[in-house]
């Protein structure tokens, strides 16, 4: 069989949100209908070791899961997957990166560029486009479970393959939990570089967890609003400065290695 065509453009890669709001109604999840194909034999067995571990021990499973007393029901959740109403990825995500792209109030045109740019990292499917239908679920890039092992052994090397497939500048936005998930292979890292969001105040810069994440939304809607896509790193700094960002280019010495921009904000 030969391999997959190269993808052409940019890809942004998203962390997903621990948050989901399950959809009312809808037909189920259809593995087959998912982006990113070469994951669908990873994808069913990760959903079987989930939905198979939370019937058989629920109590293990919320721990494993990082649940509490209070949220059992999640638990009975996983073990509904196959057969609970499925949305959009982006309709399912909630928190704060997602509120501040808002992707509803986007126009179809938008809606439709959003999709073919980003990719949003997941511990139960891999990678899904906005636009994939999946159902509400509850499983951490972290987590390991008893069949299969940490979810970074079980995605890293298929991740990295697909991403290895894409052809234009990459845009790694993910937190560090879900990098491990599936890490920008060395041989497409000249064209990749990883957004850092740091806030600025009274000459000090540091990470703020909840503007990070609403910076990278916004900063996604802009690029998604934007007449045109930025084909490498320079133009990306370009676009990024247009837009009103101050960037900063960090290099990288090391063959394989990405680079990184930081983005300073000075409010929260």
């Amino acid at each position: 069989m030969s391999p997959a065509p190269l993808r052409s453009g940019m890809l942004i890669l998203l962390p997903p949100s621990e948050g989901k709001t399950p959809p009312k109604a809808g037909e189920p999840l259809d593995l087959t209908e998912l982006s990113f194909a070469g994951l669908a034999k990873t994808r069913k067995a990760v959903l079987a070791a989930l939905i198979r571990f939370c019937r058989t021990d629920p109590t293990a499973a919320a721990v494993a899961l990082g649940l509490g007393p209070t949220q059992a029901g999640h638990v009975r959740t996983n073990t509904q997957l196959r057969r609970a109403p499925a949305a959009p990825a982006l309709d399912i995500y909630t928190g704060v990166l997602f509120e501040a792209l808002d992707a509803a109030s986007l126009r179809a045109v938008e809606r439709t560029r959003l999709n073919r740019l980003v990719a949003i990292s997941s511990a139960l499917f891999g990678l899904v486009r906005p636009d994939d239908r999946i159902p509400a679920y509850r499983l951490s890039g972290d987590t390991t479970l008893p069949d299969l092992g940490p979810m970074s052994s079980v995605w890293r090397g298929q991740v990295s393959a697909q991403l290895a497939l894409e052809a234009g500048l990459i845009l790694d936005l993910r937190s560090g939990t879900y990098v491990a998930l599936g890490p920008v292979p060395s041989a497409v890292a000249g064209r990749s570089v990883v957004g850092r969001i740091l806030h600025e105040h009274a000459g000090k810069r540091s990470i703020v967890s909840h503007h990070n994440k609403a910076t990278k939304g916004r900063l996604v809607r802009s690029l998604v609003e934007a007449s045109s896509l930025p084909g490498s790193i320079p133009d990306l700094l370009d676009a990024l400065s247009t837009l009103g960002y101050v960037v900063e280019l960090q290099p990288t010495r090391k063959t394989g290695v990405q680079a990184v921009v930081d983005i300073i904000v000075s409010e929260i």
